[in-house]
């Protein structure tokens, strides 16, 4: 296993377990309902955290492989996984060395995790990897605003926000990354939500992809 000591923050870690459930109040509970339906086959969720997504897998799910770097968001997925209605497989790793032979997933689900992930271009390389030639991309991610004044609202948090936030920036171009990627976005849904003590308003992208085969 690679040295996960780079993607280790607890203290951000028990932040985020203990805020989970006034962001699925808010509609992050929605959200990744939306995010799942309708998936069939194997799956591997990258980036799982604390495994908020694992009650929501649909049944036609044969198997989940859920990657988490973090080892106190790893302990409270594995307790997840006990619960979910699919088979939950959690294990150690990281986005840019994924478990799997190339063509082993028919889905790959990445969830709040492409904006702090050390390169995205990486990142999604190795998910086209792991995919199936037509494979499926489901993501629920941070995105940089389309309005130009919040855009640079999220250029100028960022510096502060990624370390205070476990890698994250809110920033990124993300839907952009996915494209050049390789993937052909089918639907994308932009969204924000409304600030609460500590947490700023930030963008997010809910959306669809599929990997684009060549010809």
């Amino acid at each position: 296993m690679d040295d996960l000591s780079e993607f280790q923050h607890p203290r951000f870690a028990r932040m985020y377990v203990d805020t989970a459930p006034l962001a699925d109040r808010r509609g992050a509970r929605e959200h990744r309902v939306r995010l799942l339906t309708g998936l069939e086959g194997r799956v591997i969720e990258i980036g799982a955290g604390n495994g908020g997504n694992f009650a929501h897998y649909p049944k036609t799910v044969t198997e989940v492989v859920a990657v988490e770097p973090e080892d106190t968001l790893r302990r409270f997925a594995v307790t997840e996984a006990a619960a979910a209605p699919v088979p939950v497989t959690v294990v150690a790793g990281h986005a840019e060395a994924l478990p799997g032979e190339a063509g082993a997933f028919d889905v790959a689900v990445v969830s709040l995790v492409l904006c702090s992930v050390p390169s995205q271009r990486a990142a999604l390389a190795e998910i086209v990897r792991v995919l199936k030639p037509d494979g499926k991309l489901r993501f629920y991610e941070h995105v940089r605003s389309a309005n130009p004044v919040l855009g640079l609202l999220e250029d100028a948090i960022t510096p502060l926000w990624r370390r205070a936030a476990g890698g994250c920036h809110p920033n990124r171009d993300t839907l952009a990354a996915i494209q050049e990627a390789g993937f052909v976005v089918d639907d994308v849904e932009r969204f924000t939500f409304a600030p609460q003590p500590l947490i700023p308003a930030l963008s997010h992208l809910l959306g669809r992809a599929h990997r684009l085969t060549s010809s």
